[in-house]
């Protein structure tokens, strides 16, 4: 635990200078000491921040140039096999600035890598604080923030994938406008605000922009920044180990040490993306086309964070349903209607009640400042690994006719493989899971009885041959025994009459729901080291379990 006894001169000095002028010192001060701890998965935001901070440069430069217009020119650019073909003055402007403007073009792919990597990042990020638990007590608020970035980021990724107005955009922007006009009601109503009429239009690019650069940025900085005041109000999470507990954090100070890594982690993600932008072509839309409604193109899917709702779309039978017969009632393309909106409302609202129903279910209100371990808690875990599998199958679905195409598969075998998949890999990825994670708390448990495995073979007077195990060292160790059993509900009082909340047939389920989520599945051992004094040494399967039997090992 880094505890700092004296102020550093460089704070002093940036902390006097501000009460100077602004009474601020003593705030300056006490906010550059902040202590962050110093985990590899804590920077998987990070490289969210560094990504949305990366768009924004990028995409002002690109603002310069870009016309988002739908107005009809014929192109008389550098590119010649475009030459003299009408399009759009949105994909002359893109063209331009692929060929024309200095620099131009690995501008407009830094934006595009940039973007894949904003939400891949918040991905990551979003899943490395379900795991931990980290969005438990007090930090809910944080994290239905976060949810509501990633489902803004979605609409501004989809929003700046259509404004260069190609063939391959448009056609993506034909699927959105199928998907609208879908929905029961108001559907009419917002293709109408969006395109101005009927499809396409001459007013969903300038409209998409002004959404794009203006509207979505905006939230989402707003966004961003309480998310950001959140987290630092609240401290961070850290993992367990030596010294670390609820009330503390274990790290490096925000300045000058956070403030180095962080610059220099900054910098490595804009290399990266720099050398993504010059050397991985992205979004070749001269290769493309103009889009024309007349013309349809092959093999077309879009960005990867959108591919699980073309996958839902492709994977989904024709089914709708006739309200009032067909002459005199509307239709419900449910084909359409639910590939669009059950995926993304499974995930996002699942996410966002996930906090609350498991205090529900656990009864657990305490205050989390310990992250957890992913196997110390299998079921959450193993929920996890179930959505992923189920945005897995969807993601790779959403390239169906490629992957006929490529491995000489029907088309309908692909689309049937994938609507049995999308049931079939959740499941098995929940138990497989959930046995994996009790495997790995076993090992935990072994090491912690048994000691580690030194190599070493000894004889012992009555001939037997054990393996001599070392003790596990300090800081492993603790960060092994910082398990803490899943709460429950509290058990029946002494009269075996359950508490009032758990009565009723809503108050049992929930007391089944707490035994079989919560509770110690696999308890730590005590530490006990064999081996060195002559007793038998792990057996042969590797370990044992807590109060289980040894036996010893030949060789």
């Amino acid at each position: 635990m880094s505890e700092l006894k004296s102020v550093p001169r460089r704070v002093a000095g940036s902390a006097t200078f501000l009460d100077e002028r602004l009474g601020a010192g003593n705030i300056v001060r006490r906010n550059m000491r902040k202590i962050f701890p110093d985990h590899w998965s804590f920077l998987l935001g990070e490289i969210a921040l560094y990504s949305f901070i990366i768009l924004l440069l990028t995409g002002t430069f690109l603002t310069f140039w870009f016309k988002p217009s739908m107005g009809e020119i014929v192109y008389n650019g550098p590119y010649a096999p475009l030459k003299g073909v009408m399009m759009s003055e949105a994909y002359a402007s893109t063209l331009q600035i692929s060929f024309e403007v200095r620099g131009g073009l690995l501008i407009r792919q830094i934006h595009h890598w940039a973007a894949l990597l904003f939400i891949a990042g918040m991905m990551a990020h979003a899943l490395r604080v379900f795991f931990t638990g980290a969005y438990r007590k007090p930090r809910e608020l944080n994290w239905l923030i976060g949810i509501l970035i990633l489902t803004l980021a979605l609409a501004e990724g989809l929003t700046g994938y259509s404004l260069p107005d190609d063939l391959l955009s448009g056609a993506g922007l034909r699927v959105t406008e199928g998907v609208i006009i879908s929905l029961p009601v108001v559907g009419t109503y917002i293709r109408f605000f969006l395109f101005g009429g009927e499809y396409p239009g001459e007013d969903v690019i300038s409209r998409f922009y002004s959404i794009h650069i203006l509207l979505i940025p905006g939230i989402i900085l707003a966004l961003v920044s309480a998310h950001l005041v959140l987290m630092w109000v609240q401290k961070h999470t850290q993992m367990p180990g030596t010294g670390r507990t609820n009330r503390n954090v274990v790290g490096a100070p925000f300045y000058p040490t956070f403030m180095a890594k962080a610059g220099a982690y900054f910098m490595f993600t804009f290399g990266v993306l720099a050398l993504l932008g010059t050397f991985a072509q992205i979004n070749p839309v001269w290769l493309y086309g103009p889009y024309s409604p007349a013309d349809i193109s092959a093999g077309s899917q879009p960005d990867f964070y959108l591919a699980f709702l073309e996958g839902a779309l492709r994977i989904m039978p024709a089914w709708e349903i006739n309200l009032f017969g067909t002459s005199h009632g509307g239709t419900l393309p449910l084909s359409v209607i639910i590939p669009a909106l059950l995926p993304l409302g499974i995930v996002t609202v699942g996410m966002a009640l996930y906090p609350f129903a498991e205090r529900w279910i656990t009864g657990d209100d305490r205050e989390h400042h310990i992250a957890d371990r992913p196997r110390n808690n299998p079921h959450r875990t193993s929920i996890g690994m179930a959505v992923i599998a189920f945005y897995g199958v969807l993601w790779l679905f959403g390239a169906n006719d490629i992957i006929s195409t490529n491995f000489h598969i029907s088309l309908y075998t692909t689309t049937y493989a994938g609507r049995v998949l999308v049931f079939l890999a959740p499941a098995l990825a929940y138990v497989i899971t959930y046995r994996v994670c009790l495997g790995l708390q076993r090992s935990d448990a072994a090491l912690i009885a048994h000691g580690v495995e030194s190599g070493v073979i000894k004889r012992l007077p009555d001939g037997r041959y054990v393996e001599v195990h070392s003790t596990l060292a300090e800081d492993v160790e603790a960060h092994l025994r910082g398990k803490e059993p899943v709460p429950t509900l509290s058990a029946p009082a002494g009269d075996g009459v359950p508490a009032k909340e758990l009565r009723g047939p809503v108050g049992r389920l929930r007391a089944r729901m707490s035994r079989a989520y919560g509770g110690e599945k696999i308890p730590l051992g005590n530490g006990h080291v064999p081996g060195e004094d002559g007793e038998a040494a792990i057996g042969a399967e590797g370990g044992t379990r807590a109060g289980g039997d040894t036996r010893a090992l030949t060789r």
